[in-house]
């Protein structure tokens, strides 16, 4: 399925992602800066994107344990969410979201 990240640059990257997948798994595939300190149990908020508006409501509703994890997470917006938390499927087939200015990899130093 066809994913689409816009970088802190302005950049848009086209990706690929797989049914049942995180979409964090598929951005750090793209090369995307999403670190996923925790791995995906919700202990971070290093992998913190934002929601292209029109896709947004296509998403499973977020828990409450994400919103509290996005409290804390740095420009967070309407249709912020946790990359660890979407879970790929049909109908979110060309899926778009921003990486936030405010993403740090420590991966990448």
């Amino acid at each position: 399925m066809k994913l689409a990240f816009v970088t802190p640059e302005g950049d848009t990257v086209a990706a690929e992602g797989e049914v049942g997948e995180s979409l964090l798994r598929a951005a750090q595939r793209a090369g995307m800066p999403l670190e996923g300190t925790c791995e995906g149990q919700m202990a971070c908020s290093t992998c913190h994107v934002v929601v292209a508006a029109e896709w947004f409501d296509r998403l499973a509703e977020a828990s409450e344990e994400e919103e509290d994890m996005l409290d804390l997470a740095a420009g967070v917006r309407r249709t912020s969410r946790l990359s660890c938390q979407i879970v790929l499927n049909e109908a979110l087939d060309g899926l778009a979201v921003e990486i936030p200015s405010e993403s740090y990899d420590m991966r990448r130093g």
